[in-house]
């Protein structure tokens, strides 16, 4: 097996060279890390005691581990923990945010590669985090002596699908995996479906939820609010985790809205880094003055002179959606995506739209919806007509908001759950070990 998915991991790359090629030269992207990942070059721990390491694709993933570290410390404080990810922006995020931590790129699933990464870091348990099934990734951790788990796990309907096409496949990896702590219901059918014996899948909530902040006072709003110059007085329009095609909508919103609410703001946070440029030259293209966050604090304005703020910096959408009285989340107004992270802006209590296309939130947007602390749009002209709405009767859009926020706030405690799956996960390794 492990030869079978080396040779098709080969020639999917000889196939994708010229495509991969051709960015790394153009843009740089894929570059950082590319030995560390190829070869399995992870750092080499000293340590004896239980390790756990998470897995972490990229920022969302690695955000969302702080809550989860922060109560290990308290409850573990002798467990080691060292976190891998795939992408450079995940990379940077989880060594400012974890600076005592090791942190490193994961290795690809090349068995070489991943038996080597776990020879150096030695774990007791390999966390994934939501979904990361790489078969030769979990095939390396239990030849080492490892458990393996997937937390926070979430399976979309569309993944689902995908996957039950190679069940057959795919059963030895399943049965490897020792545990499966799912978000909800729904996810934890998905994967005892797809072969894990059910006996190994729980529901232990998300994690995603005690890690949210809801103190608009908090250090971080607080001073993105004077860097980024805007007052007491100023209504914030945010639109979040944009794709392609949001930022326009957006902009016409905020552009129909501001007629009547000269004190409107907007700010744009584009979901990947590499369109911010573009973002911005569309803005200026458009007639817009343009802030942007990566060039530092700024002034005041007057009114009749409101520039648009774009969030050109990776990890601060958190603290940026405390500065929003309405916002829009992105990937979800045109089909594909299936919408982003809808929770944050509710915690903070703003009065949360989100598109039709959130297949990928499909619970968190049947519990939002269903106690009217959240309003689905239908397209462009649906948006500009919710957020005339909620800037016409701010009561009735703080009321969603507070609902919004009452909702998040009671569903604290998904950490601790998890915690004890992966204490039961060490706990059972150290007694084969010491049998």
């Amino acid at each position: 097996m492990p030869l079978v998915l080396n040779l098709i991991y080969v020639a999917t790359l000889i196939l994708l060279s010229p495509v991969l090629a051709y960015r790394m030269v153009r843009s740089g992207k894929y570059r950082d890390g590319l030995w560390e990942k190829f070869s399995g070059d992870a750092p080499n721990r000293i340590g004896d005691g239980p390790c756990l390491w998470f897995h972490a694709v990229s920022v969302g993933e690695v955000l969302l581990l702080r809550p989860l570290v922060r109560e290990m410390a308290r409850r573990r404080p002798g467990w080691e923990v060292v976190i891998s990810t795939t992408t450079p922006t995940g990379l940077a995020v989880a060594r400012r945010t974890f600076p005592e931590l090791i942190t490193f790129y994961a290795p690809f699933d090349f068995s070489w590669a991943t038996r080597r990464a776990m020879g150096r870091i030695r774990p007791t348990v390999l966390a994934l985090v939501e979904l990361e099934v790489w078969p030769n990734l979990i095939r390396s951790a239990k030849r080492a002596g490892a458990k393996v788990a997937i937390i926070n796990a979430r399976l979309s309907e569309r993944s689902h699908r995908g996957y039950r096409k190679i069940r057959g496949p795919l059963a030895p990896t399943l049965h490897r995996i020792d545990a499966v702590a799912a978000q909800d219901e729904d996810y934890a059918r998905r994967f005892v479906d797809l072969g894990v014996p059910p006996e190994r899948v729980s529901v232990t909530g998300s994690v995603k939820f005690d890690g949210l902040e809801s103190d608009r006072n908090n250090a971080r709003t607080r001073g993105l609010r004077a860097e980024l110059g805007l007052s007491n007085a100023d209504l914030v329009f945010v639109a979040g985790s944009t794709m392609e095609g949001e930022e326009a909508a957006a902009l016409a919103a905020y552009r129909g809205a501001r007629k009547d609410h000269p004190r409107l703001r907007l700010i744009l946070v584009p979901r990947h880094a590499e369109r911010f440029d573009a973002v911005a030259r569309w803005l200026e293209s458009e007639g817009e003055a343009v802030v942007r966050r990566s060039e530092g604090p700024a002034p005041g304005h007057r009114a009749g002179a409101s520039p648009v703020v774009l969030i050109d910096t990776i990890g601060e959408l958190g603290a940026v959606w405390g500065l929003a009285d309405v916002a829009f989340v992105g990937g979800s107004l045109m089909p594909g995506r299936g919408g982003q992270n809808m929770m944050e802006p509710a915690a903070y209590g703003a009065s949360v739209l989100f598109g039709p296309h959130t297949a990928n939130f499909r619970e968190t947007v049947s519990q939002l919806l269903a106690r009217d602390a959240a309003r689905r749009v239908a397209g462009p002209q649906d948006l500009a007509r919710r957020l005339r709405e909620d800037l016409d009767d701010p009561e009735e859009a703080a009321a969603r908001g507070e609902a919004g926020r009452r909702f998040v706030l009671a569903q604290h405690g998904a950490s601790g759950r998890t915690l004890q799956e992966l204490d039961r996960l060490v706990e059972s390794s150290q007694a084969a070990k010491s049998a």
